[in-house]
């Protein structure tokens, strides 16, 4: 099997388990910028550890930059750094599984910006997914049980529906923005490219938020290292799953990484199942279903 096809479905499992950690931290101590932070400031000195070993041991030196790579990663860590507090918010609104589902637009928007920003085009059979998706989205974007009834219109723009969306937007530009700053890398191999533009990045989001915090919520500040049990496992995942992301946007495009990716709904079942005890309404399943049918469209399209 493709290196990139195991890194991919290492970072989505990895991915799943910060996200589940994440939610604790939302539901229990930390405000939503809080809880972004926590994964950045405690995996960014894990990830420069890794590179400074990394180059050491393997004898190569910095790979060489330039302002088309720091582009990338600037866009590619600010995108990021959006889409998971847009994420950490839709916990509050929605359970864990219908909120990492509507994340999940991000592999049909992926294959646009890909082809928009960086050449890579898809199959045409991507077409047929996005409008599948769409569908899913709409069924997925109902308000929860008890809510007042609304009308088509207030039903598909909600909040809920608003933060998914905007995530997924955000995590396709991100996933382009990163696959096009290793490769705007002068030198090194595949896993010093991958971890030094995950480095840089790490560092761009903690820096940013961070002092976003100071001057908005310095508070979050002292919960976040009061809450190092748990941040510090947040960190631990998220530099485990963005190598793997990395690794895999080094050796393959974006919007086929993302496609093999969407392994991690699985992952999300079987935690909502078995860990959150949680349970989906008829609709939201039938949503759940045609989201994955549109993301088989495009694995289908994009590796057969």
């Amino acid at each position: 099997m493709p290196v990139w096809i195991v890194a991919s479905i290492f970072a989505a499992f990895m991915q799943n388990l910060r996200f589940l950690l994440q939610r604790h931290l939302k539901v229990t101590t930390l405000s939503t910028g809080g809880a972004t932070w926590a994964r950045f400031l405690y995996s960014a000195p894990l990830v420069a550890v890794l590179v400074l070993v990394y180059a050491g041991a393997s004898g190569q030196g910095w790979p060489g930059t330039n302002a088309r790579f720091w582009g990338f990663v600037v866009t590619g860590g600010l995108a990021q750094m959006l889409a998971t507090a847009c994420v950490v918010a839709l916990f509050a609104r929605r359970n864990f599984t219908v909120g990492i589902t509507l994340k999940k637009t991000e592999v049909i928007l992926t294959a646009g910006f890909g082809l928009l920003i960086l050449g890579e085009a898809v199959s045409a059979s991507v077409l047929v997914a996005i409008v599948v998706g769409f569908v899913g989205v709409l069924l997925l974007s109902d308000p929860p049980k008890g809510a007042v009834p609304l009308r088509w219109r207030a039903r598909i723009f909600n909040a809920a529906s608003g933060y998914g969306l905007a995530s997924g937007v955000l995590f396709g530009i991100s996933a382009v923005g990163y696959r096009g700053a290793s490769l705007a890398l002068e030198t090194g191999d595949v896993m010093l490219r991958a971890s030094f533009t995950l480095s840089a990045a790490t560092a761009v989001q903690t820096l940013i938020l961070g002092l976003w915090l100071f001057l908005r919520e310095r508070e979050e500040i002292g919960k976040v290292v009061a809450s190092w049990r748990v941040s510090a496992l947040v960190g631990l995942t998220s530099m485990a799953g963005s190598l793997g992301w990395f690794i895999a946007f080094t050796l393959q495009t974006a919007a086929l990484v993302k496609a093999v990716g969407q392994v991690e709904l699985v992952f999300t079942f079987l935690f909502s199942i078995f860990w959150l005890k949680e349970r989906s309404s008829g609709k939201e399943i039938a949503g759940i279903a045609l989201i994955l049918v549109s993301l088989g469209i495009i694995i289908a399209g994009t590796l057969l």
